[in-house]
């Protein structure tokens, strides 16, 4: 394991975050997540590029004080809120002043069972406590104070590191991405074939427009 400066060992994902962010998503598919107690072996990941390029970011259109981390350096979390009550946990990719992060979409839970269960409900099934990216972050115990944290050296609230084996390359899929509004077919949706903790495909499907009353 390398050093960074200071002396502080180089996480092997840092080079990995530092690239596009398509090989930067399959490159954490097996990679463990841990928070709270908690670890997770990711198992499906989405990766989303920068301002003007693709509609589903949300740095589609330029930096806001929401997305300002998206914007790098490479290895920080980005979390959002959505529907009024769910965090989702992204990490940022790529090179400082250009948007790309990989949202973290479902995993199997290898450590801290109990204290998933206790986050999530006793009745949860194993490969549902963190299957779909909601689900992902309740089981770590995290939330917005984890934004703009470091996720690689440990002095954040939630580190990932690489898989403990490579992942067979063969065992990974890529398909569209679940539920956005905007690029709906394009393929950065990776996942572990065959591993039940993968969420559901479901594509986006627009709510109609109320009538007004007559």
């Amino acid at each position: 394991m390398g050093r960074a400066a200071g002396g502080t060992p180089l996480n092997p994902l840092a080079p990995l975050l530092a690239g596009p962010v398509e090989a930067a998503a399959r490159g954490l598919l097996g990679a463990r997540v841990t928070a709270n107690g908690v670890t997770i072996r990711l198992t499906e990941v989405e990766a989303y590029s920068g301002e003007g390029s693709d509609p589903a970011s949300h740095a589609h259109r330029g930096r806001t004080r929401r997305n300002e981390v998206m914007f790098g350096p490479a290895g920080y979390a980005y979390l959002y809120f959505t529907y009024g009550m769910h965090w989702c946990l992204n990490v940022v990719t790529g090179h400082t002043g250009v948007a790309s992060a990989v949202l973290l979409r479902a995993g199997e839970v290898v450590e801290g069972v109990a204290a998933a269960r206790a986050r999530r409900g006793g009745a949860v099934k194993d490969r549902d406590l963190a299957r779909g990216p909601a689900r992902l972050v309740s089981a770590l115990g995290v939330d917005g104070s984890a934004y703009g944290t470091p996720v690689l050296d440990g002095t954040g609230p939630i580190l990932i590191t690489p898989p403990p084996t490579p992942v067979d390359p063969t065992l990974v899929r890529s398909g569209p991405r679940v539920g956005v509004t905007g690029a709906h077919d394009m393929q950065w949706r990776f996942w572990l074939d065959g591993d039940p903790t993968v969420s559901p495909y479901r594509r986006h499907t627009p709510r109609p427009a109320s009538r007004p009353p007559r």
